[in-house]
């Protein structure tokens, strides 16, 4: 049957990704964004379907929905550390209060409500790979501890609802990547490809031996969707990620193997606060329950990505003549 599923955070870079999967499967899609670190133009990507909708809104404050909703996709926060440390007030409001909103109305609706928290809960981890029942290594007064602790938060209130009958999942999202990301963004995997089609050099924080894990976004988006068509109900956390690990000199080589008339060099900056110095999930739970894997390795995804970034427009475009 067809469903009535609200994102919010639509207009962001997994929301997109995730609202044109769901739109291309017939659901009724109603989308909710605030824009504080999305793009108000992504909403014309959706505008011409005749099954979605659109309300903007900041889930710090209630949200109301007249017509019946079966699931919600919670994705409303900033992610990228440039743009969650902006206002770190606000990033907290955002996780807490956001979903204390989104799980009364979860609850209003009877409805399933999936979470998504993020592989920041383990902080700067003591355990190698992360699992789901490791508690994490995070400084709840540093510059990132707007985000990581507004997350912990937010995983106990949906604790708290699950228990009281909700039916709340909750996913861990380790390092996504793919099109419909923020050029300005700030994470690794956009820096490198923009400095590259721009022949600037590749800025390395550290000496680059610090290790993370690159999940294509067609792959996370197709284990949230299997999560949440879950039959039973199954709280989780569950990881969902690319176990594959390369570090970060390992992705500069990459970007620049796949740009390869690049001019562009690698140079060295200071790493910043509490960055994790090793980042893996191990995603056997997400087999177990979901018989989910990723499918898509670094390169291909690479690949995609960076013709992403070229058809943008010439801001983001090699100079002229030059060419992958």
């Amino acid at each position: 049957m067809r469903k009535n599923i609200l994102i919010t955070g639509c207009a962001g870079f997994i929301g997109t990704n995730l609202t044109l999967k769901l739109l291309s499967l017939e659901d009724k899609v109603i989308g909710v964004d605030n824009f504080y670190s999305s793009r108000r133009e992504r909403i014309k990507l959706f505008s011409g379907k005749k099954n979605f909708s659109f309300i903007e809104h900041d889930i710090r404050r209630t949200l109301k929905i007249k017509e019946k909703i079966d699931e919600i996709y919670n994705l409303a926060c900033p992610a990228s550390p440039p743009v969650y440390q902006r206002d770190p007030i606000f990033t907290l409001e955002t996780s807490v209060l956001g979903i204390i909103n989104i799980l009364k109305l979860a609850q209003k609706h009877d409805a399933k409500i999936l979470q998504a928290s993020t592989s920041e809960v383990y902080g700067n981890p003591l355990e190698h790979p992360q699992k789901e029942n490791y508690w994490g290594n995070v400084n709840p007064v540093g510059p990132r501890s707007c985000y990581d602790e507004g997350k912990r938060v937010a995983e106990t209130f949906c604790y708290e609802y699950f228990k009281k009958g909700v039916d709340v999942r909750v996913v861990r999202i380790f390092n996504t990547f793919g099109p419909y990301m923020n050029p300005e963004d700030g994470r690794v995997v956009v820096n490198f490809i923009i400095q590259a089609l721009r022949n600037e050099n590749l800025t390395v924080y550290g000496n680059g031996a610090q290790t993370r894990s690159f999940c294509f976004v067609d792959d996370l988006v197709e284990g949230m969707i299997k999560y949440m068509s879950l039959k039973e109900k199954f709280f989780g956390p569950i990881n969902l990620g690319n176990p594959e690990e390369f570090t970060i000199l390992e992705l500069a080589e990459e970007v620049l193997k796949l740009i390869n008339k690049s001019n562009s060099k690698t140079v060295y900056a200071c790493l910043p606060v509490d960055d994790p110095v090793k980042r893996k999930p191990d995603v056997s739970l997400a087999w177990q329950i979901l018989h989910w894997q990723p499918k898509v390795g670094l390169e291909e995804g690479l690949v995609k990505t960076i013709k992403y970034f070229r058809n943008l427009g010439k801001n983001y475009k090699e100079r002229e003549g030059r060419s992958a």
